[in-house]
């Protein structure tokens, strides 16, 4: 499991006095950032190798400004191209929402999926939900 603090902005609450629920597919995918780094230690964006397929976001709690929030990162399903990413997000100890990501392997060049090599697949099953 990977964990990523993030501190809770003003701008990113809404008039209900919560946090937008826009939010956290932005904090979501700067959990990713390790992962990304699998695949591209340098995050060099002229060699960008993977592609957003879908996602999906459940809320549970009402997340607040003034407290830290908390992500903690899974991998939660390896294809051969294709990827899940499960995530869960946490303030002051309850689990607030939920988000589940595929990702692909993908060579922009030849617009395809590319298959996870062997080290990146042994790197990301060491993050694997059981």
């Amino acid at each position: 499991m990977l964990r990523e603090e993030i501190k809770v902005r003003f701008c990113e609450t809404d008039a209900l006095a919560h946090v937008s629920n826009t939010v956290l597919v932005q904090w979501f995918e700067t959990a990713r950032e390790p992962i990304f780094r699998m695949f591209n230690p340098e995050l060099d964006l002229k060699n960008w190798p993977l592609i957003l397929a879908s996602y999906k976001v459940d809320f549970l709690q009402q997340i607040y400004y003034g407290k830290l929030v908390e992500v903690r990162t899974f991998v939660s399903r390896i294809g051969n191209s294709s990827f899940d990413i499960y995530q869960e997000l946490w303030q002051n100890e309850q689990h607030c929402a939920t988000g589940v990501t595929t990702l692909v392997h993908f060579d922009f060049t030849l617009s395809k999926a590319q298959t996870i090599n062997e080290t990146v697949r042994q790197q990301l099953q060491a993050h694997f939900k059981v």
